[in-house]
């Protein structure tokens, strides 16, 4: 067991490491060496830069992953009173170090632990997607670390999608004379439109609660060559997330029909637009082992039962839950309002409780798993 004091030094140490996305290699090998002081039988930094260690041996295998990068932007590492700064002391590296410490305190016996430190989650997701295509890793349930408050577990993510568009009007005329010309910029503002009252109807279809809804913006836009030159092409960048009710395919085939009947009223003007990101949404089944054992180590360590939640946002849990088919929850202490903030921080207390509801959790899989394993023999 670790004392309050080493696993707050611990902490402390990897916020002093900056690791903004694709920066993460110094924490890597950081980690990969705690792990082998703490008792991991193996611990390796893979091709991406992802530190994997494991720990035991035998059923259930149980996947405890965390990301290492944060957002930019140094921020001091101080400890003032019962709160812990800097960069990531939230989002996320209080629910990676915890889930550390956690699974270094769990009986080699009783089940297999692989933790996994991922690189690139605040990016492109280059660490998750990586590791789910490891075969030997072969987990039978994951808890992916973010700040849910310790309080909360959260079980469901939106999907999304990325998609670029562009329109091009294949002329362009003096600002002096726009009738001379059609504008891309308005032309793609009425594709736009027209893609809105799609997502508005999803939205209106889905119900008032906005995790079953449909959500959209622009987050980019570029067109125009001149102050006074009307634009010939213009691009956009469409934000859309998606409810656990719909999927990307689903989506896209509405974005895709929309588009080809703008194309037949719309003339002069081509309209092209490709999937830049596709993330399916996820949501965990509450009666699974999993969530089962992390309510119970919540009650037992804070007296009242979490909150199950439904984020609005994307996480890596959707491809954890998507690719490998498998329980998986988010959880972790910090408070998820302070991320990416300029005044970081984690409560030290909550830091230090998630570690032990975290050790609690991990028993309590091994439990309710070797039931549910019993009870599946009996009936066969």
């Amino acid at each position: 067991m670790v004392s309050p004091n080493f696993a707050i030094e611990l902490l402390k140490n990897t916020l002093e490491i900056y690791t903004p996305s694709r920066s993460e290699s110094q924490l890597a090998n950081f980690l990969k060496d705690t792990c082998m002081d703490l008792g991991f039988e193996t611990a390796n930094i893979d091709s991406v830069g992802n530190m994997v260690a494991v720990r035991g041996n035998g059923e259930p295998i149980i996947l405890l992953c965390g990301h290492m990068d944060t957002v930019p932007g140094n921020i001091p590492v101080r400890l003032e009173g019962d709160y812990l700064y800097g960069r990531g002391a939230s989002d996320a590296k209080a629910p990676l170090v915890s889930m550390l410490l956690a699974a270094a305190d769990f009986p080699k016996q009783a089940g297999t632990i692989i933790f996994a430190a991922v690189v690139d989650e605040e990016g492109n997701a280059t660490g998750i997607k990586n590791l789910v295509k490891d075969t030997t890793l072969n987990p039978d349930y994951a808890i992916f670390g973010e700040p849910s408050g310790i309080e909360n577990i959260t079980i469901s993510y939106k999907g999304r999608l990325e998609i670029r568009l562009m329109c091009d009007v294949d002329n362009s005329a003096h600002a002096s004379a726009p009738w001379l010309s059609l504008n891309a910029i308005d032309e793609i503002y009425h594709v736009w439109k027209e893609l809105k009252s799609v997502f508005r109807n999803q939205a209106i279809t889905n119900g008032k609660n906005k995790a079953d809804q449909i959500s959209y913006s622009v987050t980019e836009i570029n067109g125009g060559t001149s102050h006074n030159v009307t634009p010939q092409k213009c691009r956009i960048t469409i934000d859309i997330r998606i409810p656990t009710n719909l999927s990307c395919d689903k989506v896209l085939e509405l974005i895709d029909r929309r588009i080809n009947e703008v194309k037949d009223f719309i003339k002069g003007v081509k309209i092209k637009y490709r999937v830049e990101d596709k993330t399916d949404p996820f949501q965990a089944n509450v009666s699974s082992p999993l969530v089962r054992a992390l309510v119970l180590s919540i009650l037992d360590q804070r007296k009242k039962r979490p909150l199950l939640l439904k984020k609005t946002g994307t996480g890596d849990m959707n491809i954890l839950g998507n690719v490998l088919n498998i329980p998986v929850v988010t959880y972790g202490p910090g408070d998820p309002h302070s991320s990416h903030t300029i005044d970081e921080k984690v409560f030290v207390p909550d830091y230090l409780t998630g570690i032990e509801i975290y050790k609690a959790a991990l028993l309590n899989m091994v439990r309710l798993h070797k039931n549910l394993q019993e009870k599946s023999n009996s009936n066969s």
